[in-house]
C-alpha cells in the first residue's frame, strides 16, 4: 500500500498538485461507475426485453392451439419457435451476470430414452497417463456414460436376383424360375424404394427434384423424371385400393366432409386456378377408422354429389352451400357447433364482448360434457347427451333468442346469435344420436395434411396428378389413423399387389391389412 505523505510538511505547490490528482481520480472513478450503472441499466433492459420475449414464444407454442392460431399455422411455425427459444436462451446467457445465472431455476429437461435397437459404437475416453502424481498406480473404480444420438444418410443397396438355368442333357429341355412379379415390371426400384418415395413425396410433402438432392448426397444419382414415372405407375396400380376403401366408407352411415383449395396448373398455360380437395371420413366412434379424399377442378356441389351417389345417412359439415343439394334426399344435415363457437370467440377477441363470454361458457360446457363421453358406447352417450346436455342447449338457446332481439341488425353481435339460431336444428342433431359427433373438427384434422402440402409442392400438376396424390394421400392417411407405419404399409402392399386377386383386394385395406413382415421398419 502507497504511504499516504504528510499534508503538514509539503509546499503549496505540491498541495496544488496533489489535490489535482485526487480530483482526476475521482472523475475517473465517478466515470468508471456511471459506466458500470448505464452498463447494468443496460442488461437489465436487455434481460427484460428477452425474457418478455421467451413468455411471448411459450405462450404461442404452449397456449390452446385453437384460441391462438390455427392447427396448420401453429404446426408450421414449431420449429421456428423453438429455434427462437434456444436463441433467446443464448443471449440470456450472454446478458446475465453469474448471481442472476444462479438465481435462475434450473430446468432439467426430461429426455426419451434412446431406441434400444439402434447400432452402438463405442468410443472410449480414458486419461493420458493412469499413474498418480505420487507415483503409485491408478486404479479404476467405475465410469460415467452419456449417449450421444448421431446419424449416416442412407444408403442403397442391392438385390441381386439369380435365376438359375437348368438344361436336360438328353432331351435339351431349359427350365428356369420366373422373374419375380414387381409394380413396376423390368425397372430398378424394389417395393421398398417404391414405398420410401411415395411416402416422402405424399406424407412428408418432399417433392421430387427434392428427393433428387437427397438419392444424390447418398450416392446415386436418380433423375427427377424417373421418379415421376414411378410414382405415376404406382399411382394406377393403387387407385383400386382407393376406390374400394371408398366403398367400404360408403356403407356407414355417419361420416364427416370438409374441403379445401389446393392451386392446379392450367392445361396448356402457365397459370394455375383453384381446385379442390374434399375430404370424406368416419367419425372418432366409428369402428372403421379411413379418410378418404377427392379431387376435384372446383368446388361446385356436383363433386360432393358424385362422391357419396345413391348414400343416405348423417352428413357432419360447414354451412357450405355445396352439400345442400344432398339435404332432403335421404341425407342429413349434422351441424358443427365449433364454427357456431368460433363467432363468439371472434367477437369475444374483437370487443370482449360479455354477451360472447357467456356464450362461450354455455357451448363450453356442451364440450365438457363431451370430454366426459368420448370413450362411451353409443348408447350411453346419448344417454347422458339426454339427460345433462340437452337442458343446456336449451338454455343456450332461449338465452340467445332473448338476447338478439335487444340487439340491432348488423352487428356483429346479431350476426353470431343469427349464425346459431337459423343452424340450431343441425347444430343440436347430434344430441339425437349417440354415434354422431358434435362437431366437423376430425375431419378438419384429416385435411390438414394437404395444407401443410401445399405450402411445400405448391400446387398439382394436372386434374390427373392432384387425383393420384389423393388416392396415394388415401391410403396413407388411413393407415395412420390404424397405427400402421405408412412406410411398412405401402412396402408391404406394393410386394403383394402384383399377385393380389381381385376379389381379395380388400385384405389389403388398411384397417384389414396384416403385414407379412414386421409392421415397424
Amino acid at each position: 500500500m502507497t504511504q499516504r505523505p504528510d499534508i503538514n510538511q509539503l509546499s503549496a505547490d505540491q498541495l496544488r498538485a496533489l489535490a489535482t490528482e485526487l480530483m482526476d481520480s475521482l472523475d475517473a472513478k465517478d466515470q468508471a461507475l456511471g459506466r458500470k450503472e448505464r452498463e447494468l441499466v443496460r442488461r437489465n433492459a436487455i434481460i427484460e426485453k428477452l425474457t418478455h420475449e421467451v413468455a411471448v414464444l411459450k405462450r404461442h407454442k404452449f397456449a390452446r392451439r385453437s384460441e391462438q392460431l390455427d392447427a396448420v399455422q401453429g404446426k408450421l411455425l414449431d420449429e421456428l419457435i423453438d429455434s427462437d427459444l434456444a436463441a433467446i436462451e443464448a443471449e440470456l446467457d450472454q446478458a446475465m451476470t453469474e448471481e442472476q445465472k444462479a438465481a435462475r431455476p434450473k430446468q432439467k429437461p426430461k429426455r426419451t430414452p434412446l431406441p434400444p435397437e439402434l447400432p452402438r459404437t463405442l468410443i472410449h475416453h480414458e486419461p493420458d497417463n493412469t499413474r498418480c502424481q505420487c507415483g503409485c498406480q491408478l486404479k479404476r473404480i467405475g465410469e460415467d456414460i452419456s449417449e450421444k444420438l448421431d446419424y449416416v444418410p442412407g444408403e442403397f443397396t442391392v438385390e441381386r436376383h439369380i435365376r438359375g438355368k437348368w438344361a436336360c442333357n438328353q432331351c435339351e429341355t431349359l427350365v428356369q424360375a420366373p422373374v419375380p412379379p414387381q409394380v413396376i415390371d423390368k425397372g430398378i426400384p424394389t417395393a421398398g424404394l417404391l414405398a420410401q418415395v411415395l411416402v416422402a413425396k405424399y406424407a412428408d410433402h418432399l417433392p421430387l427434384y427434392r428427393q433428387e438432392r437427397i438419392f444424390g448426397r447418398a450416392g446415386l444419382e436418380i433423375p427427377r423424371s424417373t421418379l415421376a414415372e414411378w410414382v405415376g405407375a404406382c399411382g394406377v396400380q393403387l387407385q383400386p385400393l382407393a376406390d374400394a376403401l371408398r366403398n367400404a366408407l360408403l356403407e356407414h352411415n355417419v361420416l364427416h366432409a370438409d374441403e379445401t383449395p389446393v392451386s392446379m396448373l392450367a392445361p396448356g398455360k402457365k397459370k394455375t386456378h383453384k381446385a379442390y380437395v374434399w375430404a370424406y371420413c368416419t367419425t372418432p366412434f366409428s369402428d372403421l377408422k379411413a379418410t378418404v379424399y377427392d379431387f376435384a377442378p372446383s368446388r361446385a356441389g356436383e363433386h360432393a354429389r358424385t362422391f357419396l351417389g345413391d348414400w343416405q345417412g348423417k352428413l357432419v359439415c360447414d354451412d357450405y352451400a355445396g352439400y345442400k343439394a344432398g339435404f332432403g334426399n335421404g341425407i342429413t344435415e349434422i351441424g358443427c357447433m365449433a364454427h357456431a363457437r368460433r363467432k363468439f370467440y371472434d367477437l369475444h377477441e374483437a370487443n370482449k364482448s360479455e354477451l360472447a363470454a357467456k356464450a362461450l361458457e354455455y357451448i363450453g360446457g356442451l364440450y365438457e360434457i363431451e370430454r366426459e363421453t368420448k370413450d362411451l358406447p353409443p348408447d350411453k352417450r346419448l344417454e347422458i347427451r339426454q339427460t345433462k346436455a340437452k337442458p343446456l342447449a336449451d338454455a343456450l338457446q332461449q338465452w340467445m333468442q332473448a338476447h338478439r332481439q335487444k340487439v340491432p341488425d348488423g352487428s356483429g353481435t346479431a350476426k353470431a346469435l343469427d349464425y346459431s339460431l337459423k343452424r340450431w336444428a343441425a347444430l343440436t342433431r347430434y344430441l339425437d344420436d349417440g354415434a354422431v359427433p358434435i362437431d366437423n373438427n376430425w375431419v378438419e384434422n384429416q385435411i390438414r395434411p394437404w395444407a401443410l402440402g401445399r405450402s411445400n409442392w405448391l400446387f398439382a400438376g394436372s386434374l390427373r396428378s392432384g387425383q393420384r396424390a389423393a388416392a396415394v394421400m388415401t391410403l396413407i392417411q388411413s393407415a395412420k389413423l390404424n397405427g400402421h407405419d405408412p412406410y411398412a404399409y405401402l412396402k408391404d402392399v406394393l410386394t403383394r399387389l402384383p399377385t393380389q386377386k381381385n376379389n381379395a383386394i380388400d385384405e389389403l385395406l388398411p384397417h384389414n391389412w396384416k403385414p407379412t413382415i414386421s409392421d415397424k421398419v
